[in-house]
């Protein structure tokens, strides 16, 4: 396989929260077309990122209300899956391949992919383990914990001949107050239905972060480090800035910012 090309956003501005998501699948669709492997990292300021079924809760007005007060920043992605948390304590990574390499094209292979690849890191010591939290926040099969609290989630987007294995991993922080943020998201939007209809009863205390199981501190920069010691990379981001030029690129970011209409229009009034 041939090296990945690193892309580290770090920290993004408020006014950019819809460009790792417009990224991501014109990297996606690249990475397919080029036959080339992509590494690449980004955060938002504090931020609830919404999947699609989030924008079906019974009051979903009071819901976005709720999480406004809380001075969090709300975003609906371009994907399904639920609700997850973005500060700076949490690091999104996107492992983007040509479908091919992902071996005989299946899901579970592309998951697998992003697990093999956090284990070779010095926190496989740890004892990550795979399974659904059902109490979690954005449950999934291929949750990652560690003495039965999750510190990530991992989802897949398909572009052409591409796939995104993406990452969600909590570093530091208080995990808690981020766990009470989803919940109270669903408490407001579900209300008497909370827990039900396909959503999770979201219990802050079943997930933590990687500085807190661990027995060394444990930065950003630490895992950043440690994730492109286990993978060959080449760190040519120039190469990738040329993405931001593109038709398709721009096309993606009004998708974006048309899918998020629904929750501009509610906090216009607030």
């Amino acid at each position: 396989m041939k090296k990945a090309l690193l892309f580290d956003q770090g920290m993004l501005s408020k006014d950019s929260l819809f460009t790792p998501f417009a990224l991501t699948d014109v990297f996606t669709e690249f990475s397919g077309e080029q036959d080339q492997p992509i590494i690449h990292f980004w955060q938002l300021p504090q931020t609830l990122i919404l999947g699609m079924k989030d924008s079906r809760v019974t009051h979903f007005n009071e819901a976005l209300k709720t999480v406004h007060k809380k001075k969090y920043h709300l975003l609906l992605r371009n994907a399904g899956g639920l609700g997850v948390v973005s500060d700076s304590g949490i690091l999104n990574v996107s492992f983007i391949l040509p479908k091919d390499t992902v071996t005989t094209l299946s899901i579970d292979d592309g998951y697998e992919a992003m697990v093999d690849w956090l284990r070779q890191t010095r926190f496989g010591s740890l004892g990550i383990e795979v399974g659904e939290v059902t109490d979690s926040y954005c449950p999934g099969k291929y949750d990652l914990s560690i003495n039965g609290k999750k510190i990530a989630g991992i989802a897949q987007r398909r572009v052409k001949d591409g796939v995104a294995i993406m990452m969600y991993l909590s570093v530091d922080g208080d995990q808690n107050i981020r766990g009470e943020l989803v919940r109270d998201y669903y408490r407001s939007g579900l209300q008497e239905q909370f827990g039900a209809l396909g959503y999770p009863p979201v219990r802050p205390e079943s997930m933590t972060t990687l500085n807190d199981s661990a027995a060394f501190d444990v930065s950003i920069d630490l895992v950043k480090k440690e994730l492109l010691q286990a993978m060959p990379y080449s760190d040519q981001t120039s190469s990738l800035s040329e993405f931001y030029q593109l038709e398709e690129y721009q096309r993606r970011i009004e998708n974006m910012r048309q899918r998020n209409m629904i929750i501009q229009e509610v906090l216009n009034d607030l």
